[in-house]
């Protein structure tokens, strides 16, 4: 059967969305909507006729949605904020998806900058393609359902990830407009959110729907564990009324798979589907702790190593968190240090090397002083220490992060003696990647670690050594990264998101 799919005479393309201008930016994402729904429903339907073996004689497409907006001067700015407002005179524009994930983010972006330039936002549709993978929010499992010519063929009806679509220029400040081109509005084009977006599906086994504003990583299951034992005690019932006041602040706790908990504190319980645990757990599965404005915090075991912590914070950073956090074991080097101490970064040696095209090693990864506060406050209260016993448990100071997890087995004076100059006071091999990433995505970050042996010392981390260290502490490290992070929420994003992150010429969106 032949298919033409033909629109106001327009074969292969959906119905015409005319550009418009609007002075409300919630007019403007109602907007964007209305066109994004109708161009991936467009290519759903067109999906459906191909994969039952309709006939197609052109080329399906359907493109994504933009918002712009024209300055002439910078009028009325809040200096206050890092964000919400451009570099100067010009056209911006980006192209935008999934307004039913990012809606109340895109609300808040386009209403600064209608507030601080006083100008129109215009919405319309863009020259960008939808490749069709991304035109299904939750994926589409193409191998199972097509033979080997068929997916052979697809190229050539619809369009498919373009790699050309894809890359970070925005993000690592190398992009630079073409002749007439419009400045970049965000830090990602829509083909980037989208590919991150099915990403993360893909390695967290949750959907990013789930992902809340704060972000927890850990390189140890036995974080996880006791934060799954936390998310679920959280969802239970209790007559306590100030107990009670504190779970009710979260709505519900997932899991891989989906799988939610709600919370049986709340008077109303959701109907949506719980979800089914996978049959094995994902490289870096994600757990949930959720708030209804979605301030709730997220925590993801990334494994070992730089490679992961580097994947995993590309794809997040997409979905703009306020903050993100890591909390794991480190090697402690100065003998003064104790098993089960803890380690606040203030700073990094980058031996980690992911990072090193995209962000020079000349470029310093700085402490943030709102997140270094919160951290050492949740240590304080948690540990209910402060003063010179406080300092005792905590020690503050440069980390270095390598990609050789048996660098002990080198011959120690090089590296001993390159630690010992950058006055390293622990090692891992995921803290310094975490944060350059934050600073590359303008997303603030912090490192909070615990030393789980000193190799230097004789101190080896070894099986009847770390059982009863284990046991001792994950417990109170995971409470403090959990209470830091309500710090930071309760501390308001306008001293969160300070202009320390913002380059010269910066995206107006945060």
């Amino acid at each position: 059967m032949k298919n033409d799919l033909t629109h106001n005479g327009r074969p292969g393309l959906p119905p015409d969305f005319p550009t418009e201008a609007f002075t409300d930016a919630a007019d403007a994402v109602a907007r964007l909507s209305a066109v994004y729904e109708s161009n991936t429903a467009f290519l759903r339907d067109a999906f459906a006729r191909y994969r039952r073996n309709e006939v197609f004689d052109h080329h399906v497409r359907a493109c994504y949605p933009f918002v712009r907006i024209r300055t002439e001067v910078n009028t009325n700015i809040d200096s206050r904020r890092s964000y919400g407002f451009v570099a100067g005179p010009g056209v911006f524009e980006t192209t935008v998806t999934r307004p039913d994930l990012f809606g109340n983010y895109y609300r808040e972006q386009l209403r600064l900058l209608a507030k601080n330039h006083h100008v129109l936002i215009d919405v319309g549709v863009s020259d960008k393609p939808i490749p069709i993978h991304f035109a299904f929010a939750e994926g589409i499992h193409l191998e199972g359902e097509l033979g080997r010519d068929k997916l052979t063929m697809m190229r050539d009806v619809f369009d498919t990830p373009d790699l050309a679509q894809l890359d970070d220029r925005i993000v690592n400040g190398t992009y630079e407009p073409g002749p007439g081109e419009p400045h970049p509005l965000a830090l990602f084009t829509a083909p980037r959110v989208d590919f991150s977006l099915h990403r993360l599906r893909h390695y967290t086994a949750t959907s990013p729907t789930h992902f809340q504003n704060y972000v927890l990583y850990t390189n140890y299951q036995f974080y996880i564990d006791e934060f799954v034992k936390l998310g679920r005690e959280l969802m239970s019932h209790t007559d306590d009324a100030e107990l009670r006041a504190y779970r009710s602040e979260y709505t519900s706790f997932v899991e891989p798979g989906d799988v939610i908990t709600y919370n049986a504190n709340l008077d109303e319980q959701p109907n949506e589907g719980r979800g089914t645990a996978p049959a094995r757990l994902p490289q870096m599965p994600a757990y949930h702790l959720k708030r209804a404005d979605g301030s709730g915090i997220t925590m993801v075991n990334i494994g070992v190593g730089p490679s992961n912590a580097k994947t995993i914070t590309d794809h997040i950073a997409v979905l703009r968190p306020h903050a993100w956090v890591m909390l794991g074991h480190c090697a402690g080097l100065r003998n003064t240090q104790r098993l089960g101490d803890y380690v606040l970064a203030h700073g990094y040696v980058r031996e980690d090397h992911v990072l090193d095209a995209d962000l020079p090693l000349w470029v310093p990864i700085p402490a943030l002083a709102e997140v270094q506060v919160a951290l050492e406050r949740a240590v304080a209260q948690v540990t209910l220490l402060e003063g010179a016993e406080l300092k005792r448990v905590m020690r503050t100071g440069t980390v270095a992060s390598v990609d050789n997890r048996n660098w002990e087995l080198r011959d120690h004076r090089e590296p001993v003696q390159r630690l010992s100059q950058s006055r390293a006071i622990a090692l891992d091999m995921e803290s310094a990647t975490i944060a350059a990433n934050g600073f590359r995505f303008r997303v603030p970050y912090g490192t909070l670690l615990c030393v789980s042996d000193k190799p230097l010392h004789g101190e080896l981390k070894l099986p009847g050594m770390a059982d009863q260290f284990y046991r001792a502490q994950v417990d109170q490290h995971l409470q403090i990264g959990v209470k830091a992070m309500e710090l930071l929420r309760m501390n308001g994003l306008d001293r969160l998101h300070s202009r320390k992150l913002r380059s010269f010429a910066e995206v107006a969106f945060q």
